[in-house]
């Protein structure tokens, strides 16, 4: 049913926006220029932000669309888009009557996608719950596992493989840690997620491990000296490591004996 107040001579229509984020973090922006109060809901004013075309319709297609703004430092900054705290957050975009701001409007909802900043200006894409269709449908063959370690595939026990540490030191992308890996790059392949300090809430991936010291792959967004974090162990995805170290080759994801097509460029005898 289409509210009444799209039937009115004037009409007085306000974009919103609800951000929520992964770790459950929510705000709410309006390109109105007052704050607006929507079902208990506050949306700070962000005239700047405006919407591309918007497209509603019954078909299957992964529709999309652009937001552009102004950055707010108290809201979005440049600084926590970059580390990647807004990836994957869910956005809803409402049409409202900003004169009485109820009965609002779903025009869209999604996820955020590819994002860009350029002189103070963010442009964040908007992708369509229907953009999940264009994810393949079968997995592809590989010779590593596609299971992560201690996923419901792979099924390894993680609670004594996880471990709350604290960074002594940091240099680039180096962490020293007041502990030591179990097994030779034992924490190779895991993940680290920070606990305390600035990076709090984002999590890494770790490339390799030597006793206490662990290379990650790219260096902390923010300042980690000090800073609290949980690292679990991780996994080179190979069918040794599965049958050697965790005794799992039953739960293994991959086909590591599995012909590649190179086998036809081979010569006799090779």
């Amino acid at each position: 049913m289409t509210a009444h107040w799209l039937n009115e001579p004037l009409a007085t229509i306000a974009y919103c926006w609800r951000i929520e984020r992964r770790d459950g973090v929510a705000i709410g922006l309006t390109a109105h220029d007052r704050d607006l109060e929507v079902d208990g809901f506050h949306y700070r004013a962000a005239p700047g932000m405006t919407p591309s075309a918007i497209r509603r319709g019954a078909g299957l297609d992964a529709d999309s669309m652009d937001v552009t703004g102004a950055l707010t430092g108290a809201a979005i900054s440049e600084a926590d888009l970059l580390a990647g705290r807004w990836d994957g957050a869910r956005i809803a975009l409402l049409a409202v009557d900003w004169t009485a701001p109820r009965e609002p409007i779903m025009l869209a909802n999604g996820t955020i996608g590819a994002v860009e900043t350029r002189d103070g200006m963010l442009s964040a894409e908007l992708r369509g719950v229907a953009a999940a269709l264009d994810a393949p449908a079968v997995e592809v063959t590989s010779p590593e596992c596609r299971a992560e370690l201690g996923d419901k595939r792979c099924r390894v026990a993680m609670a004594a493989r996880r471990q709350i540490v604290r960074v002594v030191a940091a240099e680039s992308a180096t962490l020293t840690l007041d502990t030591v890996e179990p097994v030779p790059d034992g924490w190779g392949g895991g993940r680290i997620c920070w606990l305390t300090g600035s990076n709090s809430g984002l999590s890494d991936a770790v490339a390799r491990s030597a006793g206490n010291a662990v290379r990650l792959w790219q260096p902390p967004r923010f300042p980690a000296t000090g800073a609290m974090l949980e690292i679990r162990e991780g996994c080179d995805k190979s069918i040794a490591t599965c049958a050697g170290r965790f005794g799992n080759a039953a739960n293994f994801r991959g086909e590591p004996y599995l012909p590649g097509i190179d086998l036809l460029t081979r010569y006799p005898g090779e």
